[in-house]
């Protein structure tokens, strides 16, 4: 599995960061639904995970045709560094 970076900014918390995967310059927000609101922005793709009470949005930031397989490896590689072992990735907002 690759490696990506992680960046937050001071105003922000671990669950409200941005996945960067240099290679590609694909970005990846990450959104904490118990603590901020989320607004799907056009031309851009989402995922939602959940994980005990835990429920996340991602969101691609400058997506121009990318595989959804490496979003996929990205938002995968985030649950695991935030140690969401039972996480489930979904395509549509779970509530």
């Amino acid at each position: 599995m690759s490696n990506y970076l992680i960046s937050i900014s001071k105003s922000e918390t671990l669950n409200d960061g941005i996945i960067h995967d240099i290679p590609s310059k694909l970005k990846v927000k990450v959104f904490n639904l118990l603590g901020s609101t989320f607004i799907p922005c056009k031309g851009e793709i989402s995922f939602f995970v959940t994980a005990g009470k835990e429920t996340l949005a991602f969101e691609t930031r400058g997506y121009k045709k990318h595989r959804k397989l490496l979003v996929l490896q990205m938002i995968s590689w985030y649950c695991i560094y935030l140690n969401l072992i039972e996480a489930q990735i979904h395509s549509h907002c779970p509530y």
